[in-house]
């Protein structure tokens, strides 16, 4: 599957689809949106969200309960039995989201981190496939990784005796692994046969927002499908189980499954349009002409002076210089607006301005995702822009920015 917000996210749903943490020292700890971190495969960091412990807590209890009329001499001891289920489904879960992140990472498609979570995990990958035909394997290695596990599991059923302890927890791992293909083949976004359609889709039309739009489209009908048609595939017994009657808990049981798994497909459906949408406008967002004209100042100049040389310049920004004229620092204009005017002409720019790093000097020249990734390598609320020649260009604000991505989503995708 997919998220949202600056990665082409590939999740793993089931029941069967901002940043690394560095210096963990080993320990557990969280991130915001993560959760725990568990450790790292291959650098990627390994996250368990809150949602899975409720989840663990569910599949424990459901499992348990088929346990009682399977093997009743385990008593309460089925429900262990049923933790250990819960976790080894997840490590297939898991081995399915690694699939994709270490194809990624042959790629070179930076990874972001790993999430288990609510109804499944997801691989948050930053970039965007360079070819349809990498697309379509990306998607792919994740099914394809747990049909195989399915495929272990069932060879493994054979060393062990039935109706033992062993073979229930095999023969469930291969249904949960089967059911964990199935519904990612599934070809609608977010799903993982979604962006393989998509991929076709890119391929026959050479458009990759063609083929995001058919695959999104795809899967909110999916989402609608499995709304109405997962509870009513569960009382004509179709999936399997006995016929049920219309009514009871079982049926809301089996409608608050359906509205949730339909929730995650449609949202995850709109987010990848809107990521789509947001790839297409990044080569809009040049720093050049994002940039605002800016006016030197020595740091002991008043503000109402250095407003008036702003203003006769038709600059709309300051930056401090040292008596060589380096810049040293960028005055912030949160800052300056906290100002009253009748203090203005005794306050000096110095004590609203933000010392220069490095990363806070921007080329004229970065557009597009390297202009974003730039800005959130060094959060600031001004960056100052230079020439190659190292001369100043100006000072360009994330308002400015921000503004300028929010009026180019706003367009219609072409």
């Amino acid at each position: 599957m997919n998220k949202d917000e600056e990665s082409g996210e590939r999740t793993t749903p089931r029941s069967g689809t901002e940043g690394t943490d560095p210096g963990d020292g080993g320990q557990q700890r969280t991130e915001p949106g993560g959760g725990i971190l568990m450790g790292r495969i291959f650098g990627v960091p390994v996250y368990v969200a809150p949602s899975w412990f409720l989840v663990a807590a569910l599949i424990t209890w459901v499992f348990g309960g088929q346990l009682e009329r399977v093997l009743p001499e385990l008593g309460a001891f089925r429900y262990l039995v049923s933790l250990f289920f819960a976790v080894a489904f997840y490590a297939s879960v898991l081995v399915h989201e690694l699939a994709h992140t270490v194809v990624a990472l042959r790629y070179k498609l930076p990874v972001r981190r790993i999430q288990l979570q609510f109804f499944g995990g997801v691989s948050e990958i930053e970039k965007e496939s360079e070819t349809p035909g990498r697309e379509f394997v990306l998607a792919f290695v994740g099914p394809l990784l747990s049909l195989v596990l399915a495929g272990v599991f069932y060879a493994t059923m054979y060393a062990v005796e039935p109706g033992t302890v062993p073979g229930v927890l095999l023969a469930g791992l291969m249904i949960s692994n089967l059911i964990v293909a199935a519904f990612n083949l599934l070809p609608g976004l977010p799903l993982d046969g979604g962006r393989m359609l998509r991929a076709i889709v890119w391929k026959i039309t050479g458009k990759p927002m063609s083929g995001t739009v058919a695959a999104a489209w795809v899967g909110r009908g999916l989402a609608i499908a499995v709304l109405i048609g997962l509870p009513l595939l569960t009382h004509t017994g179709v999936l399997g189980n006995a016929p049920q009657d219309i009514g009871g808990m079982d049926t809301v049981t089996d409608a608050l499954l359906a509205a949730i798994l339909a929730a995650i497909i449609w949202t995850g459906a709109g987010n990848s349009l809107r990521m789509a949408r947001l790839r297409e406008h990044l080569p809009e967002l040049r720093a050049r002409t994002l940039t605002r004209r800016a006016v030197p100042v020595e740091s002991a100049t008043p503000l109402s002076e250095a407003l008036r040389r702003a203003n006769e310049a038709g600059a709309r920004a300051l930056v401090v210089v040292d008596g060589h004229g380096d810049p040293t620092a960028l005055v912030r204009e949160t800052a300056i607006v906290g100002v009253p005017e009748h203090r203005r002409p005794w306050v000096a720019v110095g004590g609203l301005a933000q010392d220069l790093t490095d990363g806070m000097r921007i080329p004229a020249e970065l557009a597009g995702e390297a202009l974003l990734d730039r800005l959130r390598e060094t959060p600031a609320t001004e960056y100052l822009v230079v020439e190659d020649t190292g001369e100043i260009y100006g000072v360009l604000s994330t308002a400015d920015v921000e503004r300028a991505f929010v009026q180019a989503m706003a367009r219609p995708s072409s």
